[in-house]
């Protein structure tokens, strides 16, 4: 079952209260004016009561008698309007005055009355309907029942014109009540549908297109600014898979082609066992290479997805530098470099994963020896200011140009004069680097020119030492250790 468009079920809603309202509002209107003209009603014959007792209270004495009461009362009223629903009975029960039709159409006497308090009752004589007031009055130590009425068809009449004007207004209002509901969620959904025709026309091809810019300054407007924002995060996204994409089929095209040439090459003609040691060497190194490519690449994929998990727990900077730096000092002596490490004379304790700590100092390391040529050097430093853990990692290689420092922690991304150099890899290891920094949520930065080598400082939030924590670590003073 198809359902119903916003638009469509605004303008039912917006007519769904209207119609209550107006139902509400007429039925109110109705009942006000049938509380009026009852009440103006009910003066009027409490005004004939007051009538009937100014009447017995200008009676003299002599006429109180009951026939002399009754002479008078028919002289006075048998020929006036007001009289021709009254009857009035004295306090022995006797009558003193019944109107003709009244006799015609008796009107029961009215019992267990309180003195001067007015009672109304609707009655029906003769097919017709009244309104009575009956009232008990005392006139000079006497009491009399007065009972005085008037037909409510008059009343009745306007009341049931009302009730049809009523009716007869209300399709025209709710078909007016219509038109607006759907001229208003049609106004008030308008760029919504701006919205709609523009998103169907972006697609994987036209990232860069944008929704209809609003500014209406309600709802639709931040819904507008949103959505725009959240097509730049998809846009950046996309970009950075496509040229991930490319770029790793780039890198991992070459070596695996590379791979194939060699031993096609090896199988072409009959070889000495040296000459095949030697390819086979040689696509060894490339399968290393291709193998770590691929971690990399794996691990970047991980950190993407959100699974690349960090167990934190207090971690030791200076034990850690010295095991790195014992792990890298074999490499930089077969390089012909001279290796510095400076570490200061208290212990630097940071909440860090201790493995990804490593593969941090790792790229950091391996991307000074691997842009640095002898002799050079290359300094592993830790510090401590303001309460913040340094880990600096200085090389005087050939140096990082001002606008390749911008992209140097892009994914794949290689300076123009490192492949000058001919320096081999793929651009990931400062990419990863990165990504642990803000996973520890530290900050890395570089300082360079080209020629003069490189500076990257890392820094870490420093907690205080915590021994039951964390690893020991030799009892060893500071020192500079220095390989050539």
């Amino acid at each position: 079952m198809r359902k119903l468009s916003i638009g469509f079920r605004l303008t039912l809603w917006y007519l769904a209260i209207f119609a209550a309202g107006q139902l509400i509002f007429a039925c109110g209107l109705w009942f006000v004016l049938r509380h009026n003209l009852y009440n103006i009603m009910d003066e009027t014959l409490a005004g004939q009561v007051q009538d009937v007792q100014r009447f017995l209270e200008a009676q003299k004495p002599k006429n109180e008698a009951v026939a002399k009461l009754q002479e008078e009362f028919t002289e006075t009223y048998a020929l006036q309007r007001q009289g021709d629903y009254l009857q009035v009975f004295n306090s022995q029960g006797d009558m003193v005055y019944r109107a003709s039709f009244l006799r015609e159409h008796a009107l029961a006497r009215a019992q267990s009355l309180r003195l001067g308090q007015p009672a109304f009752e609707d009655r029906e004589l003769d097919g017709q309907a009244f309104r009575f007031l009956n009232q008990m009055v005392e006139v000079r130590g006497r009491r009399f029942l007065v009972q005085v009425g008037l037909p409510t068809r008059e009343m009745l009449t306007i009341l049931l014109l009302f009730q049809r004007c009523l009716f007869m207004l209300a399709p025209p209002m709710l078909a007016l009540a219509a038109g607006v509901g759907h001229w208003l969620s049609s106004r008030a959904l308008a760029p919504v549908d701006a919205l709609t025709r523009t998103a169907r026309t972006i697609s994987a091809h036209n990232l860069s297109s944008r929704l209809e810019k609003l500014t209406t300054g309600d709802e639709l407007q931040r819904l507008s600014d949103t959505l725009n924002d959240m097509l730049a995060r998809i846009e950046g996204t996309f970009v950075r898979i496509t040229e991930f994409t490319a770029d790793a089929s780039h890198e991992l095209r070459t070596p695996v082609a590379l791979i194939r040439t060699e031993a096609e090459i090896a199988l072409r003609r009959s070889r000495s066992p040296e000459d095949y040691r030697h390819t086979l060497r040689h696509i060894l190194l490339k399968a290393e290479n291709t193998s770590t490519l691929v971690e990399r690449l794996l691990s970047l994929a991980r950190a993407d997805s959100g699974r690349e998990a960090l167990h934190m727990s207090p971690l030791n900077l200076c034990a850690l530098a010295s095991e790195i730096a014992d792990e890298w000092r074999p490499q930089a002596v077969a390089r012909g470099l001279e290796f510095d490490l400076n570490t200061p004379c208290r212990d630097l304790v940071i909440s860090a994963d201790s493995a990804a700590l490593q593969r941090l100092l790792t790229a950091l390391l391996d991307n000074a020896l691997r842009y640095t040529s002898p002799p050079g050097i290359v300094t592993l430093s830790l510090s401590e200011s303001q309460g913040k853990a340094m880990i600096t990692v200085r090389d005087t290689g050939i140096g990082i140009s001002q606008e390749d420092q911008a992209r140097i922690f892009e994914r794949f991304f290689r300076a123009d004069n490192a492949r000058g150099q001919g320096v081999e890899g793929a651009g990931l290891g400062l990419a990863i680097a990165d990504w642990i920094v803000q996973q520890h949520h530290g900050a890395i930065t570089v300082d360079s020119r080209l020629g003069e080598g490189a500076v990257f400082v890392v820094v870490f939030p420093l907690l205080e030492p915590l021994p039951s924590a964390v690893e020991p670590i030799e009892n060893v003073a500071p020192t500079q250790l220095t390989v050539s």
